[in-house]
């Protein structure tokens, strides 16, 4: 465990997207809960989300000129090479001047760079893969790092074995807790106990093929007597906005973007959710029965490899995207008319929890500081 009189300096590198930053920011809130002088400083890329992200989290944040190779040819893979060799520069200027006892690489094209420059002037060094699929910044750095900590089983394909730790994800702390807060979360929305609830959550940008699944069986829904939280994204708000009006007195509520999304879990009976990473690592803590509509549009399509390992273990129901149209409503009215199998969905995702993920992270990165 952390000697919480002595604090720590750590930089914590990657982003791109929300599946990496939340973990970061998990990772850094359980070092300061332990050694609160500790001094944080994070590492993204310019541009991404993570610049405003992480110190909206009250974090401080350098941002490297790096970005990913594209598959076609563009201007913007030409200058790659120089974004490499520029980024690996300014990694080791900060790593120079910040002096970390040791690095975290969440993932994304930031944590390439940094996590290379840190481990040649032998700092230690540990990753943090989300997927059950690698990306391929971490497959590169894992010869180099001292420890990868990873959330599923079955990952010595893609890192050396002796590495390994499997800890989980770590995910918002709110969601750990959300089995009191039933009533509160329908107050919040507005809707009622007598009906049950659906959630429906495409990642923080929205899902199109989900939405547009979801628009067209709205009255279907609404007529079978269940309330819906719709998270649509800022592109399909607008259109849903419209939607819902004939359907809020039924309990149809459309949002671009949810806060509470401890709430939203608490209302919810079942959930209609994206693979991503992080979505999945909520769902198992939150222990909701869930329908998984993979994105197609990933690296490596690992969405729909998150996917398997839920629906290889009973633990979830999966729909392909490309079959959405036709195949999603069904699904959601089937599973709402069967409380059995709502029962054991729920029992099953709750076996892969692992709700101490952070401080498990946290724990192996000490242990390499000592």
């Amino acid at each position: 465990m952390l000697n919480s009189q002595r604090p720590y300096r750590i930089i914590i590198s990657g982003g791109g997207t929300g599946g990496h930053i939340y973990p970061a920011v998990a990772i850094a809130n359980q070092i300061k809960a332990i050694s609160p002088a500790s001094d944080i400083l994070f590492v993204g890329a310019k541009g991404r989300m993570e610049m405003t992200r992480v110190p909206e989290a009250g974090y401080k944040i350098v941002g490297l000129w790096i970005s990913g190779l594209q598959r076609r040819l563009t201007l913007d893979n030409l200058s790659f090479p120089l974004k490499v060799f520029s980024s690996v520069r300014a990694s080791h200027k900060i790593i120079k001047e910040f002096k970390p006892d040791a690095v975290v690489g969440v993932g994304g094209y930031a944590s390439g760079p940094l996590l290379y420059a840190a481990t040649a002037r032998n700092v230690p060094a540990l990753v943090q893969e989300q997927n059950s699929y690698a990306g391929i910044t971490n497959k590169l750095l894992a010869k180099r790092v001292n420890k990868v900590c990873v959330a599923y089983d079955n990952m010595s394909q893609f890192f050396p074995a002796e590495k390994l730790v499997l800890t989980g994800n770590p995910v918002r702390q709110d969601i750990m807790d959300i089995k009191e807060k039933k009533r509160e979360a329908l107050l919040h929305f507005g809707l009622t106990s007598e009906k049950k609830t659906i959630l429906v959550i495409g990642g923080s940008l929205g899902a199109r093929t989900i939405n547009q699944s979801i628009a067209a069986g709205l009255e279907r829904l609404a007529g079978a007597g269940y309330q819906l939280i719709w998270q649509t994204g800022k592109t399909y708000y607008p259109q849903a906005q419209e939607l819902e009006q004939p359907y809020a007195a039924a309990g149809v509520r459309a949002f671009d973007f949810i806060k509470r999304m401890d709430l939203a879990y608490a209302a919810a009976d079942v959930v209609i959710s994206r693979a991503g990473a992080l979505s999945i690592s909520e769902l198992c803590l939150a222990g909701k029965p869930a329908i998984l509509v993979p994105s197609p549009n990933v690296a490596e399509d690992h969405q729909t490899k998150n996917a398997m390992a839920l629906v290889q273990k009973d633990a979830a129901v999966l729909v392909k995207d490309k079959n959405s149209q036709q195949q999603l409503v069904q699904a959601v009215l089937d599973l709402l008319q069967n409380e059995q199998e709502q029962k054991r969905l729920s029992q099953q995702i709750l076996t892969m929890a692992r709700p101490n993920a952070a401080v498990d992270i946290v724990n192996e990165l000490i242990k390499l500081i000592k």
